[in-house]
């Protein structure tokens, strides 16, 4: 059961490890049919409460046999780098059985500092929470990448594409470090490892100075 002991900790926080990097204010839609994570989002919808999104390194977003074992019950090894970000439930629904489709948002990052995997493969973690992003206002030598951005939004959508597909969703804050930063990490193609890294980063402009410069690299016009 999740619960907040102080201000700064979350225990037995239910963790979803994925291949790809939530970061704060992000958009993740998600269709979920394995029985360990069935349970976990129907409870945690129905209680309003977050689950943990990490970043595997080692192992599948699904659960499979561990080849190199003749036990039954072996499992391949799933490894996840420590930090992560809550992920709030906007929306659940159930179109057949045994399959749920959420979508969902990105809120805190965290620091796991314990972690057990339960007996039906469902890891928890006992977390510590780390500072939001501050809001630092984009200079202007950096005001071409949330233009470029702000071109790519508009593209989007002139190309029609759904609310529920686009990338990002609403409010664009096209004015702060933080937030034009981590829309740029996930639209690019970065390994996940570096998506992780410019994630747990403390500094948002720091994060938006390398952004600027993988776009560079990446041969995008700003």
């Amino acid at each position: 059961m999740l619960f907040m002991s102080d201000a700064l900790t979350l225990q037995s926080l239910p963790l979803f490890p994925l291949k790809t990097v939530l970061h704060p204010g992000g958009y993740l839609p998600l269709q979920i049919f394995e029985v360990r994570y069935l349970d976990m989002i129907g409870k945690c919808f129905k209680a309003g409460a977050p689950f943990g999104v990490v970043t595997l390194n080692a192992g599948e977003e699904v659960r499979q046999a561990n080849t190199a074992s003749t036990a039954k019950d072996q499992i391949a090894q799933e490894l996840f780098y420590p930090t992560g970000t809550l992920a709030r439930i906007t929306s659940l629904s159930r179109p057949q059985p045994g399959l749920m489709l959420i979508h969902c948002t990105g809120m805190q990052r965290f620091q796991v500092t314990q972690h057990e995997l339960l007996k039906h493969g469902l890891w928890v973690a006992h977390v510590t929470l780390q500072p939001e992003d501050q809001a630092i206002a984009i200079p202007p030598d950096l005001q071409p990448v949330a233009r470029t951005l702000a071109r790519v939004i508009d593209t989007l959508k002139a190309q029609g594409t759904t609310a529920d597909h686009m990338p990002m969703q609403p409010p664009y804050q096209l004015d702060d470090c933080a937030w034009v930063s981590n829309r740029w990490c996930e639209l690019l193609p970065l390994p996940a490892e570096l998506k992780n890294r410019l994630m747990a980063l403390d500094n948002p402009l720091v994060r938006l100075e390398l952004v600027s410069d993988l776009l560079e690299r990446h041969g995008i016009s700003t």
